[in-house]
């Protein structure tokens, strides 16, 4: 079992919140054009914290070599974009009844939730 640094729980907190804002996001959806605009929001909304997600697990660890600090986000960002392919490839050949629209519209919440929360944590 390992014990994060006290340098990544800000990290998990700001996937926490990327999630909770997709939610709301998703329910909004869901309120304006029904259940299938609510699901294509949710499933581009969930690529992203998936995504960010994966990222935050791959640096948890912390370090204060720079040299492997610098791979691990490398690392953790490659995983995230070729996670986030995966899933919209994943999506267009499972979703085919999808709103597109308001899914590329979770995903750009979702990554907006992503950045302004690194700004408030």
């Amino acid at each position: 079992m390992t014990v994060l640094s006290s340098n990544s729980r800000p990290m998990f907190r700001v996937v926490a919140l990327q999630f909770a804002i997709v939610t709301g996001f998703a329910l909004l959806a869901w309120n304006i054009g029904g259940v299938n605009k609510a699901w294509s929001a949710a499933y581009g909304g969930a690529i992203a914290v998936i995504g960010s997600l994966m990222y935050a697990m791959i640096v948890a660890g912390g370090t204060n070599d720079a040299k492997k600090a610098f791979r691990a986000h490398v690392r953790a960002e490659v995983t995230k974009i070729f996670i986030t392919v995966v899933l919209f490839i994943v999506a267009l050949a499972l979703f085919q009844s999808a709103s597109w629209l308001w899914l590329i519209l979770g995903f750009a919440v979702a990554t907006l939730a992503y950045w302004f929360s690194l700004l408030a944590i």
